[in-house]
């Protein structure tokens, strides 16, 4: 089925309205705040009355102590719960993944030589060469012996011409 495409100018208006829709909710959201934040202040402070006697502000002072430490036992206490709280999650996250099991990751493929996969299998303590010739068994080969007359000797030879004397009989041999 084709789905038709909308025209630029009715994206643009869609656009110009959503964002007026937005930016009133913002503005409503903003103001809801300031109500709750007056109504809270209104409710746990009022308003301060500075005493004229002495007596009169260390009375106020105690009471300002007081409290102080009333708000920090409080945000104490909320701590703890946050880190017991998050404490409790990471052990129930962990304990979904034994029962769920470990779950295997997709490999990729990777090009290695047989040297690289030795080395990463066995670690880098371990050289190791793939050199598959060395791993052969040596072989000894039967030569077969042919008849010396056939083919003529040079080892014979090697005494008769050795030195400039020897040479010297071999020219003197060919042109003779």
């Amino acid at each position: 089925m084709s789905e038709k495409k909308m025209s630029s100018s009715r994206k643009h208006h869609l656009k110009s309205v959503m964002l007026s829709i937005a930016a009133t909710r913002l503005e409503e959201e903003a103001a809801d705040a300031i109500t709750a934040k007056a109504a809270y202040m209104n409710e746990n402070c009022p308003e301060l009355s500075l005493p004229s006697g002495v007596e009169e502000l260390q009375k106020l002072c105690k009471d300002l102590h007081s409290k102080i430490d009333k708000v920090d036992e409080e945000r104490y206490d909320a701590e703890g719960k946050v880190t017991k709280g998050a404490k409790e999650v990471e052990d129930l996250m962990f304990k979904v993944v034994e029962i769920k099991g470990m779950k295997k990751p997709a490999l990729k493929k990777v090009r290695l030589s047989a040297d690289q996969m030795l080395q990463a299998l066995l670690g880098s303590k371990h050289k190791v060469s793939m050199d598959l010739r060395s791993n052969l068994k040596q072989v000894k080969k039967e030569v077969k012996e042919e008849p010396a007359d056939a083919v003529g000797d040079w080892r014979k030879n090697v005494d008769d011409k050795a030195g400039m004397g020897g040479r010297k009989k071999m020219f003197e041999g060919a042109e003779a």
